[in-house]
């Protein structure tokens, strides 16, 4: 979990009157535990782009990683900001979440070590990765690793009570 602990608010405008604010380390775990996350960036042209993906959680922000020329890597590359969700698709239970942040390449070998085990936690063998030159690599192809540390995350209850928490980061360094 991370030392970092945001500024936590409840939107009473969009939560029924019984409804409580999620803790922080509540939303953290939820996090931690999903296994697939949208990706929203921004093409140069403004137009949006929208992906699926897995993350991991780890040291306080989101990971995720994928391959140079991809859409979202090229997005990146000219705006870093950007939004993971993860959740249910269903309308009245579950739990989603809207993580905004920015992203930051990781290229430090010995933390995507550490990424890469937690990866191969997780995920499975299936996404193992070795390390090198700053990025994962996999079969002849490699990845880049990206981290965000939320900004601002949203979390939405759903089912009774409905309930929309915001917690805000502070950061030094954004």
């Amino acid at each position: 979990m991370t030392d970092n602990q945001p500024q936590t608010r409840l939107d009473a405008r969009y939560s029924d009157e019984k409804a409580t604010a999620t803790p922080w380390p509540e939303a953290e775990k939820r996090l931690s535990e999903a296994e697939l996350f949208w990706i929203s960036t921004v093409r140069p042209d403004g137009r949006p782009h929208v992906t699926p993906l897995p993350a991991v959680w780890s040291r306080g922000a989101l990971h995720f990683c994928t391959g140079p020329e991809e859409r979202k890597a090229r997005n990146l590359d000219e705006n870093p900001n950007l939004v993971l969700t993860t959740g249910t698709n269903l309308w009245n239970e579950g739990y989603d979440l809207v993580v905004e942040g920015v992203a930051e390449r990781v290229t430090d070998d010995a933390r995507l070590h550490e990424l890469a085990v937690a990866w191969e936690t997780k995920y499975g063998p299936f996404w193992h990765f070795e390390v090198g030159n700053g990025a994962f690599r996999h079969g002849s192809g490699h990845a880049y690793v990206f981290s965000v540390a939320p900004r601002t995350v949203f979390g939405f209850g759903k089912g009774e009570p409905f309930s929309q928490t915001r917690w805000r980061f502070t950061r030094e360094d954004h």
